[in-house]
């Protein structure tokens, strides 16, 4: 983890009908992150959970705050707003700071998962 990196949660919901349409432009949206000094720590599709469950998890994190604000206002992204529209009916973003649970679990012996 960098001093200065900056970590997202990133939530989406598809319009209905069209989750497959939200994974195809954030296969394409997310392939710009590597130019901006970013990557996607983790993606998934949610699998069971309330009805009101996102379709779509994403972990990002960025070098830096000037990566993240280069990626949010990368041209190639901006032109692909109609395909987000399109696909998109919500995203609910949240920065966070990881905790390195590997250290924290190795200093008390034990390792368990808590929800």
């Amino acid at each position: 983890m960098a001093e200065n990196s900056v970590y997202l949660c990133v939530l989406l919901w598809a319009h209905p009908g069209r989750a497959t349409a939200l994974a195809a432009y954030e296969d394409r949206v997310l392939a710009l992150l590597p130019c901006h000094g970013g990557l996607v720590v983790r993606r998934g599709a949610v699998t069971g959970g309330a009805a009101d469950a996102p379709d779509e998890i994403q972990l990002l994190e960025f070098g830096s705050e000037a990566g993240m604000d280069a990626y949010l206002n990368d041209p190639r992204r901006l032109a692909m707003a109609a395909d987000r529209d399109d696909a998109i009916a919500r995203t609910d973003v949240h920065r966070f700071e990881p905790r390195d649970l590997a250290s924290e679990e190795r200093g008390r012996g034990e390792a368990r998962l808590s929800l």
